[in-house]
């Protein structure tokens, strides 16, 4: 992809790269929203990423890019075909970017049916939306605080569920939607509301880089891609090979990596004691430490894991005074961690007391459902 500026590349801004990082490895996560002022390579890094992902697998005629074998991950059609004997044709195609446009509506987002041809011929016709070029893809949303409240709700619903249904007058249409959503926006040009805030799995705020000399090299790489794009990238490529496999291989071992009890006792204490609502911040910590140790190469999560996805999944949903600045608070992680395993190594023996999963790390372990 030698017009896409290479993700490697990029300078700096290490939290926003993991956190696109591990949606990639593992969907499920939720998505990643990026706040931050101009120029601080939000969408290129959007850009970059689903440039370097890796192939894959899908049924080569069918226009939601389907799992040729997962029922599951299929839309009705080609269950349908399945059903009826046929074997599906495959192909590979490199992972789709979907930019959706601020002034979307929802027909365009969800698709259409065709009601005057199932009234008249009985026929089922589906038009395909955004939500199906989008399948098995990158969907990014540029300004995402300037979409439609509603329109953000819808995609924030299908990233959770994976799927996309349409109904109208009696007659419905599902296909899968599971995407990486990837949302950016200016907080100096309005905020999203809360509720659909803390939708968003992950959240990143970034800031210019004020260092000289990272910003030599912004300079520099900038100038030699704009002069040359393909030899740019082509001195890249090793890196960004490198990194697809990377995320390749963490993809495969995400159904391996396991969790104590201990582990959850820790994120729970680290949600309780920053004071955070609701339990959605607990499963989108578990789900993307567990996506950090598979990137890792590790079998099971560490305190590492849980500490880096909890600076990922926090800044949005902590408490916050006016004029607070959220990087503040994540000093005290660190110490808040250690604080925590102190409070769970205290209750082991009321634990095994009470016949409760014993929670040190070398013992049994819980394997994730995704």
């Amino acid at each position: 992809m030698p017009s896409i500026f290479p993700f490697t590349a990029i300078v700096g801004q290490e939290r926003m790269k993991m956190a696109l990082i591990l949606n990639a490895i593992s969907p499920q996560i939720g998505g990643v929203l990026i706040r931050g002022e101009r120029g601080t390579a939000k969408s290129t890094a959007a850009r970059a990423l689903a440039a370097l992902l890796p192939e894959i697998a899908v049924v080569a005629d069918c226009p939601f890019g389907c799992h040729p074998r997962r029922p599951d991950r299929q839309c009705d059609n080609c269950r349908e075909r399945v059903n009826q004997g046929e074997e599906l044709p495959v192909t590979l195609y490199r992972t789709r970017f979907v930019d959706l446009p601020v002034s979307a509506t929802e027909d365009r987002v969800v698709g259409t049916l065709d009601i005057e041809l199932a009234i008249k011929k009985g026929e089922r016709h589906f038009e395909p939306g955004v939500l199906a070029s989008a399948n098995r893809g990158l969907l990014y949303v540029d300004e995402v605080n300037l979409l439609d409240d509603h329109v953000v709700d819808l995609l924030l619903d299908s990233a959770a569920m994976g799927v996309n249904v349409v109904e109208r007058e009696g007659i419905s249409f599902s296909h899968p939607a599971r995407f990486i959503l990837v949302g950016t926006m200016n907080p100096e040009e309005g905020d999203l509301r809360p509720q659909l805030l803390d939708r968003f799995a992950l959240c990143v705020d970034i800031r210019g880089i004020h260092n000289p000399h990272a910003r030599v090299s912004i300079l520099e790489r900038t100038v030699l891609f704009e002069r040359d794009p393909g030899g740019f990238y082509a001195d890249w490529q090793p890196r960004e090979h490198e990194l697809s496999q990377d995320i390749a291989d963490a993809r495969k071992m995400l159904d391996e990596v396991t969790y104590s009890q201990r582990d959850m006792f820790t994120i729970a204490g680290l949600t309780s004691g920053m004071q955070v609502d609701g339990h959605r911040a607990d499963i989108v910590i578990l789900k993307a430490a567990i996506a950090h140790a598979a990137f890792n190469r590790r079998t099971y999560v560490t305190d590492e894991d849980i500490l880096v996805a909890a600076e990922l999944a926090l800044p949005h949903r902590l408490k916050r005074q006016p004029f607070q600045d959220t990087e503040v608070q994540f000093q005290e992680l660190a110490e808040r961690l250690d604080q925590v395993r102190q409070e769970a190594a205290d209750q082991t023996p009321e634990m095994q007391a009470s016949g409760e999963t014993p929670s040190s790390p070398e013992e049994k372990k819980t394997t994730v459902t995704r």
